[in-house]
C-alpha cells in the first residue's frame, strides 16, 4: 500500500556526510550529559521502600506528593496505580532509618490528612538488588546487540551488521542522553523501553537493506549510491504508513498514559523520531562508507539490466 509514489529518487546520500556530521555531534553530546551528569536512577536502581496505599475516595497524588516531600524525602515518587484509589509511593533509602520507619513516619503524615486511608503493602528493594537489575539490563542490552549483528551478517553481510549495529547504538545512547540532560527518572519500564527501540530501529534498517540488495539485483548498471538511493525512495510510503501508525499509538501513551506509563512513552517517541533518522541517514551511509557492493551481495549473474522508471522492471510472468 502506497499513499504516494515518488518517480524520481531522492538523493539522501549526496547529504550523507553532513547529517552524519550532525549525528555525531548529537552523539557526543549524549555521552558528555551521561558522563558528568549520569542518568536518575529509579528505587529499582538504587534501593529504598515501595508503599501502596489506599483511599475510599478518589487520591489527590498532588496532595500526597507535597505530604510525603515535606518530610524531607527527596526524589519522592507518587503516582496512582491500579485505580484512582490507590497510590504508589517510592521512597529513596536513607542512611540509618530502615524500611518500616520509613513506611511507617509516610503513614502517620498520610493518616493526619485523611484517616481513612489505609496500607495496602510496603516492600523494600535493596541496593544489591538495584545493582543485580542494573548488571542484569546491561547484559540484555549487549545480548540484543550480539543478536542483531549475527542474524544481519547472516541474512546480508558484515557491512550491513556493522552499519546496523552502529546506527542503534546511537539512537540508544542519544535516549540515555536525554534522560541523563533532564534528569529524567530512569526506571526497568524505561530499560524496555529501549531495547524495544533497538529491535524497532533495526526493522527498518531491514527492510532498506533489503531493498538494496533487491536492486543490486536487478540494476546493474546503477552505482551504489544510487542504489541505496533508489532503495530509500522506494520504501519512504511503507515508512510513513508504519513509524506515523507507531507514533501515534505511543503519543497516545505518552499524553493519556498517566505517570506510570509517562517516561516509557518519552523514551519510545524519542527512540523512534532517531529510528528512523538513523536507519537512512546513519545505517544506509555507514554500508556506503564500508565499501558495500554488488558482488557482497549478488553470489550470482543476475539478470539483464533493467530499467527503474520502468514500472513493470523486476515483473515476472
Amino acid at each position: 500500500m502506497e499513499f504516494f509514489k515518488i518517480r524520481r529518487d531522492i538523493p539522501f546520500m549526496e547529504n550523507a556526510l553532513v547529517f552524519n556530521i550532525i549525528s555525531f555531534l548529537t552523539f557526543a553530546a549524549a555521552v558528555f550529559f551521561l558522563v558528568t551528569r549520569g542518568l536518575h536512577l529509579s528505587v529499582e536502581f538504587t534501593g529504598g521502600t515501595v508503599m501502596e496505599v489506599g483511599y475510599s475516595h478518589a487520591a489527590d497524588v498532588e496532595k500526597v506528593r507535597r505530604t510525603v516531600s515535606n518530610l524531607g524525602f527527596a526524589d519522592v515518587q507518587v503516582q496512582n496505580f491500579g485505580t484512582s484509589r490507590d497510590v504508589l509511593i517510592r521512597l529513596p533509602a536513607q542512611k540509618g532509618v530502615s524500611s518500616a520507619q520509613q513506611s511507617d513516619k509516610v503513614l502517620a503524615a498520610l493518616k493526619a490528612d485523611d484517616p481513612a486511608v489505609s496500607l495496602r503493602r510496603t516492600e523494600f528493594v535493596g541496593p544489591q538488588v538495584g545493582e543485580e537489575l542494573a548488571t542484569d539490563g546491561l547484559k540484555a542490552l549487549a545480548m540484543v546487540v550480539a543478536g542483531i549483528m549475527i542474524y544481519l551478517a547472516f541474512r546480508f553481510e558484515w557491512k550491513f551488521a556493522v552499519a546496523a549495529i552502529i546506527a542503534n547504538l546511537h539512537d540508544v545512547i542519544i535516549i540515555l542522553g536525554f534522560f541523563a540532560f533532564f534528569q529524567w527518572e530512569f526506571s526497568l519500564a524505561v530499560l524496555a523501553a529501549v531495547l524495544a527501540v533497538l529491535g524497532y530501529s533495526v526493522n527498518e534498517s531491514v527492510v532498506i537493506f533489503d531493498r538494496i540488495r533487491e536492486n543490486f539485483r536487478r540494476y546493474r548498471k546503477m552505482s551504489t549510491v544510487q542504489i541505496i538511493d533508489n532503495a530509500i525512495t522506494s520504501t519512504i510510503s511503507r515508512t510513513i504508513i508504519t513509524h506515523g501508525s507507531t507514533q501515534i499509538m505511543v503519543l497516545s501513551m505518552l499524553l493519556f498514559g498517566g505517570p506510570t506509563l509517562y517516561y516509557f512513552a518519552l523514551a519510545l517517541t524519542i527512540g523512534i523520531l532517531f529510528g528512523i533518522y538513523s536507519s537512512v541517514f546513519v545505517a544506509a551511509a555507514i554500508a556506503m562508507w564500508l565499501g558495500i557492493k554488488r558482488e557482497d551481495l549478488v553470489k550470482s549473474a543476475g539478470k539483464k539490466d533493467e530499467d527503474p522508471s520502468d514500472p513493470n522492471a523486476g515483473a515476472t510472468v
